[in-house]
């Protein structure tokens, strides 16, 4: 069993082998409901990654399983299946991953249901994420999606997973994997708590606001550092270097005083820049082609950034399921499409995040 979780964050842990078939409730509308995905089963080559149940805790600390954590709720849930159906499909040992899913309590049950019955033979966790944990520390931002507590559960992962979770992948819920995920689950942080794609490029001066630069302490912060934006939607975590510097705290204190004084305009992504800029392991950018939801305002189509490619993701407003139900899709929602595992029915109901 995991070791005893903080009492602010109750974890209820699901093993998942059946392959029964659940409805979903009506309660405030209907869940989608998707195929079952196919068996993903490992190769002759994939080490041994089973334990007897005595020692079923040392499956955490294997290095050959590989951890992902990534959100689940209504508005999300078909791009975070399509998510995991990516991962399975292109993986050389998809038996080897184990997910951890993050959920509110609102229709936690019913999600984990859908998954069961999605991803048979999935082995995955699902952990009670406390909204009031961050209500009162958020302040509104430029796009609903953005100032949902479940946005900021990112930031509470070393507290959700065991101890002996020590490393972990984390995915937004609306990007496809189109490459093995042990590629990205291999790479070296060496020093660092946390490794991304970064973007030099970009001005890094837009995501926070004039009160922000015009104070000498705050803007102080990023002196003597070589501050590039990344995007907290695919990141690699040391959970146990996280835990020793205390990088949740560090995060709070960043949250309070956006509450305050109004440094930033764009949800849970500055309070990562403000503490990780500048020191964050690269990876190539291959693993986050990102920003093909357009803008957080118009959702406009884009084109791939140059290079190779072995994640997709629609960060911004448009997002290719509700794209695709329209009948208005961009070019590169065809390539989301083949991973869309929802069952069409006649009276679907569609969730919006604008």
């Amino acid at each position: 069993m995991p070791p005893t979780l903080p009492l602010f964050l109750f974890a209820v842990i699901v093993s998942v082998t059946s392959a029964a078939r659940f409805p979903a409730s009506a309660n405030s509308g209907e869940l989608p409901t998707f195929r079952e995905a196919p068996a993903f089963r490992n190769g002759k080559e994939c080490p041994r990654t089973s334990w007897p149940a005595a020692a079923a805790e040392k499956r955490y600390q294997n290095p050959s399983i590989i951890h992902i954590a990534m959100t689940l709720d209504a508005t999300y849930l078909r791009g975070s299946v399509a998510g995991v159906f990516s991962v399975l499909q292109h993986a050389s040992c998809p038996e080897n991953i184990v997910f951890h899913f993050i959920a509110t309590t609102h229709r936690r049950h019913e999600l984990r249901r859908i998954i069961t019955a999605t991803f048979p033979y999935l082995t995955f966790h699902l952990y009670h994420f406390d909204s009031n944990l961050v209500r009162g520390k958020i302040s509104y931002s430029i796009r609903r999606a953005l100032d949902q507590p479940l946005n900021y559960a990112r930031i509470y992962l070393a507290d959700l997973l065991p101890a002996t979770v020590r490393r972990i992948i984390y995915f937004d819920s609306d990007l496809i994997v189109v490459d093995d995920v042990a590629k990205l689950w291999q790479i070296d942080l060496k020093s660092h708590v946390l490794g991304a794609p970064e973007y030099c490029h970009a001005n890094f001066t837009t995501y926070f606001t004039h009160r922000f630069w015009n104070n000498p302490i705050y803007a102080a912060s990023f002196k003597e550092r070589n501050a590039c934006y990344f995007n907290t939607g695919v990141m690699v975590i040391d959970l146990l270097k996280w835990r020793e510097g205390k990088y949740t705290e560090k995060l709070e204190h960043w949250m309070r005083i956006q509450k305050r004084h109004r440094i930033y305009e764009l949800g849970s992504l500055p309070p990562f820049l403000l503490v990780f800029a500048g020191d964050v392991e690269r990876v190539e950018h291959r693993w986050n082609q990102h920003g093909l939801g357009g803008d957080n305002l118009e959702g406009l189509c884009r084109d791939l950034h140059p290079g190779p490619v072995s994640l997709l993701h629609w960060s911004g407003k448009g997002k290719p399921w509700l794209r695709i139900d329209s009948k208005k899709p961009c070019p590169l929602d065809s390539l989301w499409a083949p991973y869309d595992l929802f069952r069409h029915t006649s009276s679907s109901s569609f969730f919006s995040d604008s």
